[in-house]
């Protein structure tokens, strides 16, 4: 953070000469600007201009007194806010201690002034200040950096989305010449470069999507297209669309769906999104052979999905940012990568778009993983 380097200014106000002298003498120190005025109206012309920490007031002046100049500070926005200490070398009796802190004094010193005292309350007023100034220093700084943020935020997703569009094209134009080799007789190895391909196209086809759709729900563009919809339905049918990566890693998926429909008023297609990319998810994450279960049920008002998986877990300390845009877990033992980290927090958006909440219920290495989605249980008409 930029640190403040301006001398702190203070107001000295009295109208004798001699002891503005001595006043500034007592309070001169590194850091510290002393202002002084020989009246109440050349000190209100001073504040109109500067910002003061402190102010020193006499008192007992000719034209406009002490207490009559620190009420009009007060009734000033922008000199109300300054600390005042009033100067006396009158007694100090009740009554006049009382109008000056009605005035808005915050304490009295007695003339003869003790050097140490008043040096020593001054320095709160300093320190304060100091410390004040540099709070809204930081303030505003953050604020900058905020706003800045906020920016690149907005362009990074304004390059998402141009990427995926232009990336559209040359993948459809692939996948139709892929289209008319194959209608072909090809070789064995044609057919094996043939099949690559179109894995690997199709791959390319969802990781576009995907990017398409963070930035047009970070850009408030996606709107849910809401109907009655069986729960269990959506699962069945968001499982079949994952079986070929499922029987592809020789996993086995377990569905629990419970005897009774669970009725949402939810976006089917997006809904059927979030199942599929979480039971792929535990996919990708499990090494073949294992066992991905999904489960349904119905608590309080909400409906609840847990998919859940045997695989390799996820360490404690990169938990809390599965959800971001771009995060990927470090998978070590040899299990390969891929995709740009988009599928959770793909995910988690559109469970919130629906008024739900997703987590991660338990993940442990080696221990594999449990997410779960609770989605508002609302009267279907």
């Amino acid at each position: 953070m930029t640190v403040q380097t301006d001398p702190i200014k203070f107001l000295l106000v009295d109208d004798l000469a001699d002891n503005l002298v001595a006043l500034t003498a007592l309070l001169k120190r590194d850091g510290l600007d002393l202002h002084t005025a020989r009246s109440g109206e050349d000190a209100l012309e001073l504040m109109l201009v500067h910002d003061y920490a402190l102010a020193l007031l006499d008192v007992q002046m000719p034209g406009m007194d002490g207490f009559e100049l620190a009420e009009f500070m007060r009734s000033n926005e922008r000199s109300r806010h300054i600390p005042i200490i009033f100067v006396t070398a009158g007694t100090a009796d009740v009554t006049r201690r009382f109008r000056g802190y009605e005035a808005g004094a915050v304490d009295f010193i007695q003339k003869p002034i003790e050097a140490a005292i008043l040096q020593s309350k001054a320095d709160v007023f300093f320190d304060l200040y100091d410390q004040r100034r540099q709070i809204v220093a930081q303030r505003d700084e953050l604020a900058t950096l905020s706003t800045a943020l906020q920016a690149a935020d907005k362009q990074k997703n304004r390059f998402l989305a141009v990427l995926a569009h232009e990336l559209r094209n040359p993948i459809a134009a692939l996948n139709a010449g892929l289209s008319v080799l194959q209608r072909r007789e090809p070789s064995e190895t044609v057919r094996h470069v043939g099949g690559a391909m179109g894995r690997s196209l199709k791959h390319m086809g969802r990781l576009v999507d995907d990017l398409l759709d963070i930035a047009r729900i970070d850009q408030g563009k996606i709107s849910l297209k809401t109907e009655p919809v069986n729960l269990q339905d959506v699962a069945t049918f968001a499982a079949e669309t994952v079986q070929p990566a499922i029987d592809e890693a020789g996993h086995c998926l377990h569905l629990d769906l419970g005897p009774q429909p669970i009725m949402l008023v939810a976006d089917h297609a997006r809904v059927t999104q979030i199942v599929g990319n979480l039971i792929g998810n535990a996919a990708k994450y499990t090494p073949k052979g294992g066992e991905i279960r999904v489960t349904l049920r119905e608590e309080g008002a909400s409906a609840v999905l847990e998919v859940t998986d045997n695989g390799i877990g996820i360490p404690q300390d990169q938990q809390s940012r599965i959800f971001g845009i771009f995060e990927q877990v470090d998978l070590g033992g040899g299990i390969k990568q891929d995709g740009l980290g988009v599928g959770l927090a793909l995910v988690k958006q559109l469970v919130e778009l629906h008024g739900g909440t997703i987590g991660l219920k338990h993940s442990a290495p080696g221990e594999g993983s449990a997410f779960e989605v609770r989605f508002p249980l609302r009267p279907v008409s």
